[in-house]
């Protein structure tokens, strides 16, 4: 079974429903998830928000959270998952923030920096990762760490 089906089948099997907002991957996360039959059970939609005026405007991101840490920043990626899960009515959110490359590098943050948001009713969580590839490859690897870490997620938590 793949990654993205064994999430499927753990939010079918804990009634949960998924939401993603993504910026630096693009959409390749939503992708993923929707390559499975009947995901349309569990997931909800996304928000591709590239620009920090999508991140502000129909996300709910804070200006001065963007302003004090940087588009690219664990504070964002948290605000992105948080704010999704609302406007997309999901109970799990995902979100990212990067830098996918080759261009974009700011002094202590290099290309390849993803920062990758997950909000539940537990709480709001961040992850830092450094990918050493190219731009594709970038994507493609902090979507495969959103998705890993959402199995992780998913099987930890306690079923009432």
């Amino acid at each position: 079974m793949s990654l993205e089906q064994d999430i499927g089948k753990l939010l079918r099997q804990k009634g949960l429903t998924l939401g993603i907002v993504e910026s630096a991957s693009g959409g390749l996360i939503s992708h993923r998830i929707t390559n499975v039959s009947g995901s349309s059970d569990y997931y909800k939609g996304s928000v591709t928000a590239y620009s920090n005026e999508v991140k502000i405007k129909v996300v709910g991101v804070r200006e001065n959270t963007i302003n004090q840490y940087g588009a690219v920043s664990s504070e964002v990626a948290e605000e992105m998952a948080q704010g999704g899960r609302k406007v997309l009515a999901a109970d799990i959110c995902l979100a990212d923030t990067g830098i996918a490359g080759p261009s974009g590098a700011t002094p202590g943050k290099p290309v390849g920096l993803f920062y990758i948001g997950l909000s539940h009713k537990e709480g709001n969580y961040s992850q830092k990762h450094i990918f050493q590839g190219d731009r594709e490859q970038n994507k493609r690897n902090a979507a495969e760490a959103t998705l890993g870490w959402l199995k992780e997620y998913l099987v930890s938590l306690n079923t009432n």
